[in-house]
């Protein structure tokens, strides 16, 4: 941070930050129409917390418009979860909040579109897939310009892709310039604990053979240590294959074991897992990192910096006794040697 930013007045900075936030909360009409209404109340009523929990995301991107451009985030939260986020954060912004709520929502969102274009301009080849493990209401698929040569890979559970499939159907049927930004969209309806996840995506047209670069955000500590385990070491056993790259991050132990945690996979350091499983190269981030920013931090006082000077062996905060909860943004990847590479596509 500059020296000019540290000394900006408080109430400028956040009129500069925050510019939407005072405004009362504009609903899309889309919202209001019968059938997207339906579907918002059986997400309410029939979905559990991991399912909603893709809508929470959602609404984090649509408040944090003024950094994420997110034709759908509106459409793919719900009313609900838009209010409640909302609420949230005006109560943050009233109590003059060291991190305001969605924070990490949005960080973790801008994150991962910067590594998945730098992992897709690093292909020496344009054709490459890109494939969303528990992709939710993610939308990259109409937002991202850098995956118009790729061919998008979304997997989840089947409620959930076919209500996102109907919410897309009533926002293309609501406005003319909304457009899919991928060269190709296949959802494929899985569960990725089931053992044979894999072989159910390549029926649905994934190629090992082609560079891949695995996306998993949000998904992993929802997990078992076995099921996270066996996803990892699939997509490891990759590099020697192709071109491979995994975003994804990690809860330390204090993010997962917290009282009434619904969390179960962590990892405390897993730069030092990841080249264990078979990838060559990691690099770790954490909110606050100059790679895991993007100027939304700006009091030196936030919680996150503070994490950042203690070392990552420290489960508890010495100056308030509070548990150490971290969670990482780590980028692997790995290629096969040049030869087996040849003969691969060769072959093809």
């Amino acid at each position: 941070m500059s020296e000019i930013e540290k000394q900006k007045p408080e109430e400028e900075e956040s009129s500069t930050t925050w510019p939407d936030i005072e405004e009362e909360l504009m609903i899309p009409e889309v919202l209001h129409s019968e059938g997207v209404k339906k579907l918002h109340m059986s997400i309410q009523s029939e979905w559990d917390y991991l399912q909603k929990s893709a809508c929470q995301t959602a609404a984090g991107r649509a408040l944090w418009k003024h950094v994420i451009h997110d034709p759908l985030a509106h459409l793919f939260a719900g009313e609900t979860h838009l209010r409640n986020l909302h609420t949230k954060i005006q109560t943050d912004r009233l109590n003059n909040a060291r991190e305001i709520s969605g924070v990490i929502l949005a960080v973790r969102t801008l994150w991962f579109d910067t590594r998945i274009q730098a992992a897709l301009e690093s292909f020496e080849s344009d054709a490459a897939q890109v494939v969303l493990l528990g992709a939710g209401m993610d939308a990259r698929s109409y937002r991202l310009n850098c995956l118009n040569k790729s061919d998008v890979f979304e997997v989840d559970f089947q409620d959930v892709l076919e209500t996102k499939a109907s919410l897309v159907q009533a926002a293309v049927n609501s406005r003319d310039d909304l457009r899919m930004t991928a060269k190709s969209l296949v959802r494929v309806a899985i569960d990725i604990r089931d053992n044979d996840w894999f072989e159910q995506l390549k029926k649905s047209g994934f190629l090992p053979e082609i560079n891949t670069v695995w996306v998993l955000e949000g998904i992993l500590y929802y997990l078992s240590h076995t099921e996270a385990m066996q996803v990892l070491k699939l997509i490891a056993d990759k590099c020697g294959l192709t071109s491979t790259v995994l975003l994804a991050d990690f809860m330390n132990k204090p993010s997962a074991t917290l009282p009434n945690s619904v969390f179960h996979f962590y990892s405390d350091w897993p730069d030092q897992l990841l080249p264990s499983l078979g990838f060559s190269h990691v690099k770790l981030s954490q909110i606050g990192d100059p790679d895991a920013n993007f100027g939304l931090l700006h009091d030196p006082r936030n919680l996150f910096n503070k994490l950042l000077r203690l070392p990552r062996t420290a489960q508890i905060h010495p100056d308030d006794g509070k548990p150490c909860c971290r969670l990482y943004l780590v980028e692997a990847s790995g290629s096969p040697p040049q030869d087996n590479f040849i003969e691969n596509h060769v072959s093809l």
